[in-house]
């Protein structure tokens, strides 16, 4: 988008797309015909929204909701956080993010059993799962003698 009333291509949905899944999806990036369907329909839905009458911010609203459907809620993330918030005396903040990454496939069994939706920290299951990730993490760091 050259100016803030020029209309989006499918491009800047792909990156905008990608940008966000580096930081909270990693596991996603691989993902190219994903990231190309979303990246499309968020396409079509700003020029659908723009020929209906909406201003530009509207229409980049409406395209972003599509975008962004279901990846409000990480399991990246809140590994990520898990691991700050109760395994900072064993790794360093500015490795959470790898560690995340190296945790995620050893975890996806506890993701398994909640139904992962954009509002789920705001719902009481969150802090199950929370406790029962923190338990897994701590499993995993036990065995691999990580301390």
């Amino acid at each position: 988008m050259n100016s803030k009333n020029a209309i989006p291509d499918i491009s800047y949905f792909r990156l905008s797309l990608t940008d966000f899944l580096r930081e909270s999806h990693p596991e996603l990036l691989g993902d190219n015909a994903f990231i190309a369907a979303r990246a499309e329909t968020a396409a079509e839905t700003y020029s659908q929204a723009i020929q209906n009458g909406s201003s530009h911010i509207e229409a980049a609203e409406q395209a972003n909701a599509v975008l962004f459907q279901n990846l409000h809620f990480s399991m990246h993330n809140t590994l990520t956080n898990i691991i700050w918030n109760e395994f900072s005396d064993v790794i360093p903040e500015e490795d959470a993010k790898l560690w995340a990454i190296r945790l995620l496939p050893e975890c996806e069994h506890v993701f398994s059993e909640y139904t992962l939706s954009d509002d789920l920290v705001y719902e009481p299951e969150y802090e199950s799962l929370y406790t029962e990730l923190t338990g897994a993490v701590a499993i995993y760091f036990e065995e691999h003698g990580i301390q």
